[in-house]
């Protein structure tokens, strides 16, 4: 293929240029002069700015990009606090290993050391939370750098890439060589898997007689959800799921399960544990029984050892590794199957009393049994929330994959607003439905300035309480008293989100949560409904969190 001669461009202009090849149409920012450039770049290139009321939210807002689409979010974020504050986003995006680029602004090369307005060198503390990270050496290494920070991010495993250009570059005239974007190159092979852990792997599942698969998010970074799908039909094998692949297999199919969890876990004889971690969500791998072979499964091998052993460690393309898989004889699992549908039929059918609790202040399940009728198949769900997000996790069924986004390990409140943001930008047909604790709308209340302002017809729906329920509870047990739990009661975040120009209401009676919910999907403006919760019911906990 043929490069024309190369052309002299202002360096951000050419920073906008490398993400349009890469198909990138969309970055996320807070105005910051030392972005001027990348701005002005961003303009000429037709490249949309979206412009949030905190860099975290703009940092938030590109990881929530990246989740719905699969394609590398951007964020642009000034020299100095501007970066710093993007980066509990950062760490969070890196633990989901979901693909972000930001570009940093940064003090000018001719006078550091001297005392530039917002001069830090941000690699130093940015690199451990970033599968990339450099500093733009000229003008002319604006470009390639770009290229090499998509390709980090979007690479096994995908993460975070952090580039930042110094002032005086990136206002600097630079040379474009016009080359193909980095993200329309052909994709490297991924690694193939070991064979003999593969046979090893097919052996067990062939042997199994109480196989259960446990799916979690890498699954939808590695565009494996077809391939598990085909695996679970052909070996009828039982599927739990957490993360991003909550609805790989939908919540109404007849062998995806989440109120078995314990039983099914506990008692299989293999356990295919594909794209999650053995973090605390799995309890360390004690969630599963004494006697169960672990087989693990991912894109890449782990940074770390497991903290359980494993039987067989698969690593490398999801579908060929899941396809080889599905090509085993298995033996007859119906009796298994009917072993869990009937305890996730019980679990099922025990939950009615509180769904259908008419107490006042709400009980959280009540008002996702209200919501619940209320959901396309395909909403999106954002998670922003202690105890409140927890109840949604076990009582919101997820249908399609890609849908479910949380904040994931790292557990970081205030991402609500900015996925959200980035949900509705990326999919405007489809519901965008947050749920919020009314201690996370503290973190991030103000982007409802930002939702208004662009648009973006987001429907919120926070469990108020009054508390930090996630920490006044268990420190109630512990201790018998609570310290620095407290909010002020029945605070009218609705009444913000009217006075920024949304939508709100107060709710706090039953028989007033399904009409509020109703008009806040018809309102037409980003949207607020305000319930009044009720802060003595405890969330039945049984993680242990370290």
């Amino acid at each position: 293929m043929s490069i024309d001669a190369p052309t002299t461009v202002n360096a951000g202009h050419l920073i906008a240029r490398r993400l349009k090849a890469s198909g990138i149409d969309t970055v996320f920012t807070l105005s910051g002069g030392h972005l001027f450039s990348i701005y002005d770049g961003c303009h000429a290139e037709g490249i949309r700015l979206i412009d949030t009321r905190h860099e975290q939210t703009a940092a938030f807002a590109a990881e929530g990009w990246s989740k719905v689409t699969r394609v590398p979010g951007v964020a642009a974020l000034t020299a100095g606090p501007g970066v710093t504050n993007g980066m509990s986003a950062m760490a969070a995006a890196q633990q989901n290993q979901s693909p972000l680029v930001v570009l940093g602004g940064r003090a000018p090369a001719l006078r550091w050391g001297q005392g530039s307005l917002q001069e830090i060198d941000h690699v130093p503390f940015v690199a451990p939370l970033a599968r990339f990270a450099a500093t733009a050496s000229s003008a002319d290494a604006v470009g390639s750098l770009i290229d090499d920070a998509l390709r980090a991010a979007v690479g096994a495993p995908s993460g975070v890439a952090f580039v930042d250009f110094p002032m005086d570059h990136v206002f600097s005239e630079a040379h474009d060589d016009a080359r193909p974007g980095a993200l329309t190159e052909p994709t490297a092979a991924a690694d193939q898997p070991d064979g003999n852990a593969l046979e090893v792997a097919t052996r067990l599942l062939a042997e199994a007689q109480r196989p259960v698969i446990m799916a979690g998010t890498n699954v939808w970074w590695g565009h494996g959800e077809a391939s598990l799908l085909n695996l679970a039909e052909r070996m009828r094998i039982p599927v739990l799921m957490n993360g991003m692949a909550r609805g790989v297999v939908p919540a109404d199919h007849e062998l995806a399960f989440s109120r078995a969890r314990s039983k099914a876990l506990g008692e299989a004889d293999v356990a295919l544990v594909i794209g999650v971690p053995m973090d605390f969500r799995l309890g360390f791998g004690g969630v599963f029984g004494a006697d169960t072979r672990l087989i693990a499964i991912d894109r890449v091998a782990p940074e770390r050892d497991h903290p359980r052993a494993v039987a067989a460690g698969v690593y490398g393309d999801l579908t060929t590794i899941l396809s080889a898989l599905a090509a085993s004889a298995a033996p007859d699992h119906e009796s298994w199957i009917g072993e869990l549908r009937a305890v996730e039929s019980a679990a099922r059918a025990a939950e009615q009393a509180e769904l259908s609790d008419d107490r006042t202040p709400l009980h959280p399940m009540r008002l996702y049994a209200e919501l619940t009728p209320l959901l396309d198949r395909d909403a999106i769900i954002v998670i922003d929330a202690g105890d409140f997000g927890s109840y949604a996790g076990r009582v919101i069924d997820s249908y399609v994959p890609g849908a479910w986004l949380d904040s994931g390990p790292f557990g970081c409140l205030g991402s609500g607003p900015g996925y959200a943001l980035a949900a509705k930008l990326a999919r405007p047909d489809r519901q965008v439905v947050l749920l919020q604790g009314d201690g996370a709308f503290g973190f991030s209340g103000m982007e409802w300035d930002t939702l208004v302002r662009h648009g973006v017809q987001v429907v919120s729906v926070i469990g108020n309480n009054g508390i930090w329920a996630l920490e006044k509870h268990p420190m109630e047990m512990l201790y018998g008293y609570s310290v620095v739990a407290d909010l002020r009661p029945g605070t009218r975040y609705d009444e913000v989100v009217k006075a920024l120009g949304g939508h709100g209401e107060l709710v706090s009676t039953p028989a007033e949560l399904r009409p509020a919910l109703e008009r806040a999907f018809s309102s037409g403006l980003p949207a607020v409904v305000n319930t009044l919760t009720d802060p003595t019911v405890v969330y039945p906990r049984r993680s242990n969190l370290a």
